[in-house]
């Protein structure tokens, strides 16, 4: 299922969001951070929590349907897989699926020890080492109680010739960087899906 998933598309407040990034075009357009989210994802589980199907450096409440799974790769067995796990200064640490809720895409989380990196540092990195990534607009938020950065950007696919929204944000613990990403299959599903983005943001928690 990961590596399915990995293969397809791994590369996702009303506050006004400042833009920066590169000079890449999509069909979608920026996908500004500030996007319309106002719609309330109905709550589910937590997840992040010692004895959850993720153990991670923060807690937050999944989406109702939306079922996580841990990331839990051999490097030494699958190298190839291991390289499609890391982007940039994470690793993936769980996949959450919102099929079960009707749409196609997921949330996933990212981590990494690292506690000395900023939200922001991170999600440059992040965005930069995707090199089908454009048009990224930052902002400085929160995450529940957490600093935290922002990104929304597009992603271009030569092969299809077609583009679509990704937006991810990142917040440093003591236990080191969380960065929560959203894609999507397409724009829609990616929309469709932000509401469980903006639970997870608003939830969020250092465990």
């Amino acid at each position: 299922m990961l590596l399915v998933a990995l293969v397809a598309g791994c590369s996702s407040d009303p506050d006004p969001a400042p833009g920066s990034g590169s000079d890449r075009k999509g069909g979608d357009g920026a996908a500004s951070p500030a996007g319309d989210a106002a719609k309330q994802a109905e709550k589910g589980g937590t997840i992040g929590a010692a004895g959850s199907p993720c153990a991670l450096p923060v807690t937050f409440t999944l989406a109702a349907k939306w079922t996580a799974e841990a990331v839990e790769i051999d490097a030494a067995a699958d190298a190839a897989l291991a390289e499609l796990a890391r982007q940039g200064p994470v690793e993936m640490a769980c996949e959450i699926d919102a099929k079960p809720a009707g749409n196609i895409g997921y949330l996933r989380v990212w981590t990494a020890d690292t506690t000395d990196s900023t939200p922001r540092e991170v999600l440059e990195a992040f965005v930069a080492a995707d090199k089908t990534a454009g048009d990224a607009e930052y902002r400085e938020t929160k995450a529940g109680s957490l600093p935290a950065a922002e990104v929304g950007y597009i992603t271009t696919s030569e092969v299809l010739d077609e583009s679509k929204k990704e937006r991810a944000l990142a917040v440093t613990t003591p236990k080191g960087v969380a960065l929560i990403h959203l894609g999507g299959l397409d724009s829609a599903e990616h929309d469709a899906m932000l509401p469980a983005f903006e639970l997870a943001r608003k939830t969020l928690r250092a465990n």
